[in-house]
Formats: C-alpha cells, structure tokens, sequence
C-alpha cells in the first residue's frame, strides 16, 4: 500500500498571481469560470459557446494542455444571506435553512509542460518523482505562453456567456488542499492507495473514464434534448454531457483534459494506424470497427482546414463514506454514459489511483497514450459542462431555483442598470394559477427592504399582508357615495404652491372637463393664471368647490383681468361641465371633504387604495384614478431619493374605460424621473390594446413574470418579441401543489435574461398572501378577535 502525506510532498513550489510553478517543472495559468445557469441556455447559445471555446483554444501553442475541472460538492444551505427581521423573513430563514444543495465550481488551467513532447509511460506517479525544484522565473518562453493564454481568455470573455477570472493564491492553496485532502471538511489526511481502492480520510474514492476513441458512440454534438421537460410540442435543449454535471447530484469531479498536439504529426500516425489495421481487418470484426472510426477522424482532419488535432481525456471520479453508495453512483453515471452512446473504460488498480492524482491540475499532463483518445478539438469540446447554478444576487427578491428549491436573490430593482433601463414589471396569468400570490411575495420583500408601495387594487387581495405592518400601512376603501378624502387644491401654505404644483393641477383639471379637447400651450397658460389668482385672492379651505365658485363669482370680468381671450379658457363649458362634481351634481360626494386627509397617507409607506366598489362605474374609477394621481404626486414623489412602487391589480378592469391607458401611460414616463418603478397585473396580454399607447408601456417594461397557462403563450411571445428558448422554457413550468414541498414555476426575463424559478414559501407567508377562501376567512375571524395579523397567522397554523 502506497501512503502520501501531502505535507511532505508538495506539489507546488511557488505561486505569482495565478501562475503555480510546479515542483515537476510544469508552468500553471490558474482560472476561475463563470458558466451560465442551467436551463437558461437554447440550443443556438450551446452552439455559439461551443464556437467560442473552439476559437478561443484552437491557436494556442502545440503541447499546450487545457484542463477544465468542474467540482460538484453536496452542501447544507445555512441561510445566512437571507433576511431575518421580521415576522416573514424569520419564518423563510428557518424554513429553507439545513436544505441539501449540491455546490459547483469551474475551474480552468492552461498548462506549458516540461516534458513538451506530452509522451509519458503508462504510469506516472507524480508523487514519485518531485524534486525540491528550481522556482523558474518569468523567462520569455513563459512570457509567450502566458500571452497566448490571456488572448482566449480575452475572448471567451468577450463572447458574454461565458467569464473568467484568474485565481489568487488563497484559492490555488485552498484548492490544492481539499483536493488532496479527499474533501473532508475539519481534518487533514492522508491519502491511501493500493490496488483495491482509494480512501482519503472517510472517503472511498473511484472513477470511470473515456480514455479511447472506442468509447464514443456514432456522434457527439454539442446539445442534446432534456428529455425531463420536452414534450410532444417542443424541445428543450441541454449541453451534451450536462447529465454529469449538477443533475447527477453526487459528489463528484468531472475532469476535461485536452493536449493540443501537432497537426501533421497525428495525421502520419493515423495514416500508418489505418494501413495497419487495412492489413488485418480480415481478422476481426472489432479491427473492421476501430479502422472505420479512424478513417472517419482523419477524413474530418482533411475535410477541415480549421481542424486542431488533440488528445483528450475525460473522466468523472467520485466518493461517498460507504463503498454501497459508491457502488450506486457508479450505475448512476454508466447510465448517464449509455444514454450519450458512450462506453466507459472503468479503471481498477493503478491505473485508478493514476487518474486521480493526475487529474490535480499540475499533473494533468502525465497522462500516456493509453488515456487518450484521439480527435479534433470540435468533437472534444462536446465534452465540456457549460452551466453551473443559478445565481443570486447581493440583494433582491427571494425565488427559488428548479434544481434544489433553494432560495435564489434576483435584483429586479437593478439600482445600476447593469439589465435594465427600466425596472417596471408585468404580471401574465390566468385566474387560479397565484397572480396575486405572486405579486404579494414580491410587494412584502420590496416594502421590507424599505421600497414605498402604493396598490391600485380593485380584487382586495392586499389588506392581509398589509395589517402586518399596523403602524405603516393605510388602506384608503371606496365606499359607495363617500369621498376618499384625498383633496387635490389643498395646500398647508403658501410655499407649497410650486410651479410643479400648478402644472399637476391644470393636468388634472384638464382631465376632468376637457378630456375630449386637444389641449393646446395656450389652455394650459390659462388654467394656471386661473389657478394662481385662485390662490392670492383666497387664503384658506382650498378646494374644487371653492375654485368652481370663485370662477362663477368672477366670471365677467375674470377672463379680462387676466388678459386671457376667451379662445384659450370657455368659462361657460367650464361650469357647465364641472357642475357635475359641486354642489348638488351627480358626483358631488367625490370632492366633499371637510378637511384634507392625505396627510393620512405621507408618512405611510404601504398604501392601498381598493376600488372593487367602483369597478363597473366608468365616472367614478375614472376621477378616483385622477385623485389618487394626484395624491401620489404630492407624497410619493416629493422625495426623489425615496425608492417608490404603483401597482395596478386587476389591471383589465381598469382598461375597460378610455383614459385610464393615457392616465397609466403618464406614470410610466413620470416614474422615470423617479426613483420608483410600476407594476400591472393582468390575466392575459390580450388585455391590452394592441396600440401605441400599449406598446409604449410594453416597450418600459423590462421585468415579466408569466405563470402557468394552459391556453398558451402565442400572444405573450409575439408582443413581447421573446425567443424561441423563452417559449421552450414558458411550456416548461410545472407547478407542484402537493407533497412536502408545494411550489409554482414562474417564467421570469430580466431584460435580456430568463429562466424558470419557483416558489416556495413557509407555512406563515404562505398564510398572509391568502386572499379567499376557507383558509382566509379563518385566519380574519381571528384576526377580528385579536386585532393582530402576526398572532392570527400563528394561532391558524398551529390548529392546522
């Protein structure tokens, strides 16, 4: 038995950046990779990265060897980057912390070996042999080399998908160690081989390999379907060998060496295999085989002026505590191997304990002939894993990711718009599949990392979550023939009649008598010397009645004192039309205030105006939408530093009156010049008119979130230009609303990027986003009793 305690035998003798000197005489070029996440690549973006491996690596230097190193490591998720301060946010840190979650790291290293040639024996035990070496300077060859390396670096993170970044010492060493280390977390140890196995501390070690051209089926490519979300109506794409990557779920290392070779020297020695084998072909069928894959190889070769001779070698070796579990990972990556037409060449003995130790990346260049296979560089690159994880950000909105339903940040807000421009954002989906749901886990995160919220609902699907906060909310209800108590003329002085403050109340004016009229610079210059004379000649109880009655006072000679012709102000259409809302009019009630009580709402930071009481009216929705504009001018907006959200629930209804799509479009280019974004929510894009105004909302908007809808996405796709991958991945969602774990898929494009997320959320959230039924009614029967949300939720959950 073979015992190698690392301390005494270390592979590296000095480390420059991210360059290690290998105590064999190896130079290193150390990188970390940054991959895309998975399922968020379409067939064409595996094409186009597999191109941009080819290009950046095809021009390196003969003798070069690139090792691509994926580690897959099963972690607990700690939770620690979740929130933890309130009521919610204590109960999703407990509920996701412990979870299991396979961890994935990319690494890359470029190696310029001593040993140019890349000719080795059979075995090569790298411990064997170290000498305490001469630490090489940074001469010119090392020089050139590293030049030719920092080119396809360039140029793989030029082409976007794909980053790389150099490794620091810290994490060469760090690297080194638990490799060597067998993984074993809080110990050091020894590594132990002979013939029959390898452990390093509690871990068994072992591996499979594709060490021949014979292992390859009929053809590789670089994507093939995932056969877990294809169905009959579409393809879902997944990179060639991204089965031994995250989904297989195990501990375990994929290793993808190449050795850049000679060109002209493979093709005399593929030229004198094939004249061999022609010889014996006759004597035996396996020789007929191997002759026709050979030609085939070297038929590409001639075919192809671009083609770059390599050897390659892959293997993915693994480890678990109990030699059982091994034996099951094995049978679990055979499979994966079987359905790519692949046949693994299963180590046992030396040859075992070689592949492990060389594939430490300053000894992935002692591998012999009888590891390698033979091709071009196209057909290897096949055999790269391009995806890792999905990933959070610093900040932003928990989801989960489809792999693990572990929590994932999303910064939708994107305060540096590194994806977007703008940062509204559209709910898509049907009745039934959780609109609301959704937008109240998305409004309650917003609010609690300090965003003000105001939510235009007309379902009242808010209230709950809102009397979580007592002290911060206010829900302004509209009750049939009683006012808001939002007065737009009210000022508590005279400082607070600003410019902006005029030109805000001549729109709304403007909207409410002559919103038929086009309305020209002279209008507006009228209304505001109205206004302004108004304000100087009445000192106190600001309000639309009192303006209607000081322009009916003053009607003869008003127009004349101010110097304005009758062609830009009709005083008689004014009163006439105005009458409606004063006095004994129609709509009176809207603009009887007492006192104005937007006061009610400045200092709070979640208002919800529910309006389900006048959804089918028309008038009354129309001058409601007008007033709460105009609330939301005089508080929200006031603070431009204040980061600000206008949700529109129930979106549709509100679209069935002309002027409510003008009255929305004005807040999507007003919030622009604010720190705020908009939301709507709609049952299906149809909703909205397909107009100018439409698309200009669509064009702003730049967060989409779809659910599940069983009627297709034909439309959605069309009028949101979204791609055929989006498509793929929109029939994709499934929901799982039983079993331990209940989420909803969501599709979700950031700009230009999408995935697939889920949400899971704990029994206490999942209890204040409720909005009907059972469960709900229960929950405000106690909620009535006690007359506190947080204590309503836990009795609930505690019966259930």
């Amino acid at each position: 038995m073979n015992k190698i305690n690392l301390s005494a035998y270390r592979p590296i003798a000095d480390i420059q950046d991210n360059i290690i000197f290998a105590n064999n005489g190896n130079v290193v070029l150390c990188y970390k990779g940054d991959l895309p996440e998975i399922y968020s690549l379409s067939e064409n973006d595996l094409e186009d990265i597999h191109g941009a491996w080819f290009q950046a690596l095809k021009s390196l230097p003969v003798g070069t060897v690139v090792h691509k190193q994926d580690i897959y490591l099963k972690k607990i998720y700690s939770s620690e980057k979740l929130p933890n301060n309130t009521f919610l946010e204590k109960a999703t840190h407990e509920h996701f912390k412990g979870r299991e979650y396979i961890e994935h790291k990319c690494y890359l290293f470029f190696i310029l070996t001593k040993n140019k040639a890349l000719n080795n024996s059979k075995y090569v035990n790298p411990f064997r042999k170290i000498s305490k070496g001469i630490v090489q300077k940074l001469d010119d060859n090392i020089k050139s080399f590293a030049n030719s390396i920092h080119d396809s670096v360039s140029f793989i993170n030029n082409s976007r998908k794909l980053s790389l970044t150099p490794l620091n010492e810290k994490e060469i060493v760090g690297l080194t160690d638990t490799y060597f280390n067998g993984f074993n977390e809080g110990c050091d140890t020894d590594i132990l081989l002979d013939n029959k196995s390898v452990n390093i501390g509690e871990n068994h070690f072992d591996a499979l390999a594709i060490n021949s051209e014979l292992c390859f089926g009929e053809s590789v490519q670089s994507s093939k379907t995932n056969e877990r979300f294809t169905s009959d109506d579409f393809v879902f794409h997944q990179g060639f060998i991204d089965g031994l990557g995250l989904t297989l779920k195990e501990n375990h290392i994929v290793n993808q060496i190449l050795y850049l070779d000679d060109k002209h020297k493979w093709r005399k020695l593929l030229d004198k295999k094939i004249e061999e084998l022609s010889k014996s072909s006759n004597f035996g069928s396996q020789n007929k085989v191997v002759l026709g894959k050979i030609q085939h190889i070297l038929d590409q070769i001639n075919a192809d002026d671009n083609s770059r001779i390599i050897r390659g070698h892959l293997n993915v070796f693994y480890w678990a505590k109990e030699t059982k579990e091994l034996d099951k990972i094995t049978s679990k990556i055979k499979t994966e191997f079987k359905e790519l037409d692949i046949i693994p060449y299963y180590p046992r003995g030396e040859e075992r304990k070689n592949y492990i130790l060389n594939s430490y990346c300053c000894f992935s260049s002692n591998f012999s002939n009888n590891d390698l296979y033979v091709t071009d560089l196209k057909h290897a690159l096949c055999l790269f894993v391009n995806n890792t994880n999905y990933k959070s950000d610093t900040t932003g909105i928990i989801f989960n990711d489809r792999e693990h339903n572990i929590p994932v940040l999303k910064d939708v807000w994107d305060e540096r718009k590194k994806r977007i421009k703008a940062r509204n954002f559209a709910i898509f989906a049907p009745t039934g599949e959780g609109k609301s749901f959704l937008a109240n886990n998305i409004l309650r995160q917003y609010f609690e990392s300090g965003v003000r919220l105001v939510i235009i609902d007309l379902g009242g699907s808010y209230s709950k979550f809102a009397k979580l906060y007592p002290e911060e909310h206010t829900i302004l209800r509209y009750e049939s023939g009683k006012n808001l108590g939002i007065n737009p003329f009210y000022i508590s002085n005279q400082n607070d009649l600003t410019p902006e403050r005029l030109e805000d109340l001549s729109v709304f004016l403007f909207e409410l008598f002559a919103s038929d009229l086009k309305i020209t610079k002279a209008h507006s210059v009228s209304v505001k010397k109205i206004l302004r004379y108004y304000y100087d000649s009445t000192s106190v109880n600001h309000s639309l009645e009192g303006f209607y009655n000081f322009i009916e006072n003053n009607q003869d000679d008003l127009l004349n004192s101010l110097k304005i012709h009758s062609d830009y102000f009709n005083v008689t259409s004014f009163l006439h039309v105005m009458s409606e809302y004063v006095g004994d009019g129609l709509y009176s009630f809207l603009f009887e205030v007492s006192q104005d009580q937007t006061y009610k709402i400045e200092d709070k930071r979640l208002i919800v105006f529910e309006l389900d009481e006048v959804k089918d009216n028309k008038e009354i929705l129309s001058v409601m939408l007008k007033l709460i504009k105009s609330a939301i001018q005089r508080t929200i907006w006031k603070n431009r530093a204040e980061k600000g959200i206008i949700l529109f629930d129930e979106f549709a209804k509100q679209l069935k009156f002309e002027n409510v799509l003008e009255s929305v479009e004005f807040y999507y280019q007003a919030i622009r010049k604010q720190n705020g974004a908009i939301g709507i929510i709609l049952q299906s894009i149809n909703q909205l008119p397909n107009n100018t105004t439409s698309a200009s909302i669509l064009e702003n908007t730049q967060v989409i979130y779809s659910l599940n809808n069983e009627k297709g996405y034909d439309e959605l796709v069309k009028r949101l230009n979204l791609s055929t991958h989006d498509l793929n991945q929109l029939k994709s969602i499934k929901n799982n609303l039983s079993g331990q774990r209940k989420y909803t898929e969501m599709f979700i494009k950031i700009g230009k990027e999408s995935n697939i997320f889920r949400l899971e959320v704990p029994k206490e959230v999942y209890a204040a986003y409720l909005t009907d039924g059972e469960e709900n009614e229960a929950i405000m029967a106690i909620y009535k009793r006690t007359q506190n949300m947080e204590q309503a939720i836990i009795e609930f959950i505690s019966k259930t």
